[in-house]
């Protein structure tokens, strides 16, 4: 058997918002489907499609994104821009630096720099 990542669902509340963050966030047009959802295919990254939920979020990620960027301020900066929030600092260790962020939605997601 042969598999191959076709697409990374994300559950949300408001599929049409949040497809336009990642798609001003990560490049790619938006796509509105039927039945709530939407999609964006970033360049040289794997379809995101959102699915309209009625639940809230509950908890931390189990699983996030790690947005490469060449700087962190400039990154930071047009995350809050298009509606990130911050948590914390920077943080540096060994392989470079991150930021936690959130999306609209309050997903988590790093930008991270070597």
């Amino acid at each position: 058997m042969r598999a191959r990542l076709n697409q990374i669902v994300i559950d949300c509340r408001h599929p049409e918002t949040l497809v336009l963050f990642w798609a001003a966030l990560l490049g790619g047009s938006p796509v509105h489907r039927a039945r709530g959802w939407s999609h964006v295919e970033p360049p040289g990254f794997v379809r995101l499609a959102f699915q309209p939920v009625e639940e809230q979020r509950a908890g931390k990620n189990r699983l996030h994104f790690d947005i490469e960027v060449d700087e962190l301020e400039p990154a930071i900066a047009a995350a809050l821009r298009l509606g990130a929030v911050r948590v914390g600092e920077i943080v540096g260790d060994d392989l470079g630096s991150y930021q936690v962020m959130l999306d609209p939605e309050g997903n988590e997601f790093c930008l991270v720099c070597d």
